[in-house]
C-alpha cells in the first residue's frame, strides 16, 4: 500500500498528470523516438519526470491515434524507430493544457495553503 506521507508519492501523481504535457512540450522542439524522449524530459524537468516506456508508449499512441502526432520510420543509429512528430493538433493542445494549468496552479496553491493551516 502506497504511503501518502511520503513526496515521493505524490511526486508520482504529479508526475502522471504532467505526462502528457511534457511529451507534447518536448515533441514541439523536434521529432523523436521514444528514448529520446524519455531523455528530453528528464532533462526538461532537471529528472523530477523521467517516463517509464510503459508509460510513454501508450500515450506516444493516443496522440497518434487523436491526431496531436505522427509517427515514422526512421533509421537512427543504425537502427529502426518509430519517430513521433507533433501536428498542428498537438500545438494547439498543448496550449489548451499548458492553459489549462496556469488558470489552475494559483487556485491550487491557495487553496491547499490555507486549509493547511
Amino acid at each position: 500500500m502506497a504511503d501518502l506521507t511520503e513526496e515521493k508519492y505524490w511526486d508520482g501523481i504529479v508526475n502522471a498528470s504532467l505526462c502528457k504535457l511534457f511529451v507534447l512540450s518536448a515533441l514541439e522542439e523536434t521529432p523523436m523516438h521514444g528514448y529520446a524522449l524519455i531523455q528530453r524530459i528528464a532533462s526538461m524537468t532537471d529528472g523530477f519526470c523521467v517516463p517509464t516506456e510503459g508509460g510513454l508508449y501508450p500515450v506516444l499512441k493516443e496522440f497518434e491515434g487523436c491526431g496531436c502526432a505522427t509517427v515514422s520510420s526512421e533509421v537512427v543509429e543504425g537502427r529502426t524507430r518509430k519517430v513521433y512528430a507533433l501536428t498542428e493538433k498537438g500545438k494547439r493542445s498543448l496550449q489548451a493544457g499548458l492553459d489549462a494549468w496556469e488558470k489552475a496552479i494559483p487556485h491550487l496553491v491557495r487553496a491547499l495553503r490555507r486549509s493547511g493551516k
